[in-house]
């Protein structure tokens, strides 16, 4: 995965942000394997569904969760996968095609 450290991208309260599988992240985060690895589970869902469908499900549920009860970025999906299983460094030999999509209807995650 390329990394390429900076000072504006992403947003100052998030750590890292995937955009077609090149990781952006600010200069004082530290990188560790959990991060590289919930940024690898992105890039999995990235190339199953295709860059531009994936941005724009992405854009479309946080949209929709934003107005509900609860932290819209934190209940997309994408990221409900990507935290469950972010610890997990050997969930991407296991997982299965799409398995972010029984994330849709699944009780909200706890909060970490």
């Amino acid at each position: 995965m390329i990394i390429i450290r900076n000072r504006f991208v992403p947003f100052p309260r998030f750590a890292a942000i995937n955009l077609f599988g090149i990781l952006f992240c600010r200069r004082e985060i530290r990188i560790t394997e959990v991060l590289l690895n919930h940024e690898r589970i992105h890039t999995a869902q990235i190339i199953e569904m295709g860059f531009v469908p994936f941005y724009l499900w992405y854009l479309a549920e946080w949209l929709i969760r934003l107005p509900m009860k609860g932290n819209a970025y934190r209940n997309i999906s994408f990221e409900r996968e990507a935290y469950k299983h972010d610890q997990d460094l050997y969930y991407l030999k296991h997982r299965k095609h799409y398995a972010w999509v029984r994330y849709l209807k699944e009780k909200k995650n706890k909060k970490r």
